[in-house]
């Protein structure tokens, strides 16, 4: 079966889908004037969109690993939107780490791996 690769630049794809599953490029909010819980809300919306555009959804998530900027201040916030977010039944694995993002406003980052059937 072969690559395919959606959304693509020199430097990255956004979607690359091989063999029935689906990989994200690392999802952030576009807006720095919002606090976590925003952002969380506008990081899962791009996801989606780009589950979306794979042909999946958030319910055959497979992993996410979440980037906080700084996991004591914004695990539980985070975390509040998360809940909400996901349908009861159908959690992935997950890994939630702390670390230096790109920018100093991008509070969390998400990359996802999801199947498509």
């Amino acid at each position: 079966m072969p690559i395919q690769r959606q959304h693509t630049n020199e430097r990255m794809s956004e979607i690359v889908t091989h063999n029935g599953t689906v990989y994200l490029a690392g999802q952030v909010s576009n807006d720095e004037s919002v606090g976590i819980e925003e952002q969380t809300r506008q990081t899962l919306a791009n996801i989606e969109r780009l589950l979306e555009a794979a042909g999946t959804d958030k319910t055959k998530l497979l992993s996410v690993t979440i980037y906080l900027r700084d996991i004591d201040r914004h695990f539980a916030g985070m975390n509040s939107v998360w809940d909400q977010w996901l349908p009861q039944g159908v959690a992935p694995a997950r890994a939630t780490v702390q670390a230096k993002l790109c920018e100093p406003w991008i509070l969390v980052e998400m990359s996802v791996t999801a199947a498509t059937n």
